[in-house]
């Protein structure tokens, strides 16, 4: 039998939301209850919560040179917990216009991040990140995609930008999580969701 969570929206009392920081991000600062597991409803609680809309990321994968392609970049949160705060990451972006899906958005992302068209697009489980804190949800995508071209540099240099990509052998992958160069959240999902269908895929799509 499938679980279920034992509750829904319904069930949280949302007394008063308010935004006291707007910027490239959003803090709410919420006053809310919810139902409790043995019945009744909470006290009163305050949460701050950190909101974004919502992201994408896209894992490229060549079946014939059973290649990935990731980017590299310097990220400001990586710095109090890794030795270079230049983080290899997938192709990724943020939704900012309604009018656009999250298939084009991710293909528009592939361009300028990396130089590339995107082959067949599969979805992946998307997730929330930090659930805790945060609102911020990632679609996740895998990419069928001709990556004998790929490299350089790319980005928007007015947007502060510097990209590097890469291609990496699926049989190097390993030992890139195993040594924590992969250490980001949309990588590690991806990637393992490729692992564990890899055969399959190669099968399917190395003709």
């Amino acid at each position: 039998m499938t679980q279920r969570p034992s509750f829904s929206r319904d069930d949280v009392d949302i007394i008063e939301r308010k935004s006291p920081y707007e910027g490239f991000f959003r803090l709410d600062r919420l006053r809310l209850r919810h139902r409790l597991f043995n019945g009744g409803w909470s006290r009163e609680l305050t949460r701050e919560l950190f909101v974004r809309t919502e992201a994408v990321a896209v894992l490229p994968w060549d079946p014939v040179r059973d290649e990935i392609l990731l980017v590299e970049q310097f990220r400001v949160g990586a710095l109090d917990f890794r030795d270079s705060p230049w983080c290899l990451e997938l192709i990724a972006g943020i939704r900012d216009k309604d009018d656009e899906s999250l298939e084009d958005l991710v293909r528009r992302e592939a361009q300028e991040e990396a130089g590339i068209r995107l082959g067949e697009l599969i979805r992946l489980p998307g997730y929330l990140a930090s659930p805790g804190g945060s609102n911020e949800r990632l679609s996740l995508f895998f990419a069928v995609t001709d990556l004998s071209e790929a490299g350089g540099i790319h980005g928007h240099p007015d947007e502060g930008e510097d990209i590097r990509v890469l291609t990496v052998p699926m049989a190097e992958v390993p030992a890139l999580i195993d040594a924590g160069q992969l250490d980001n959240a949309p990588c590690l999902v991806a990637l393992h969701w490729l692992m564990l269908h890899h055969q399959r895929l190669r099968g399917q799509y190395a003709r």
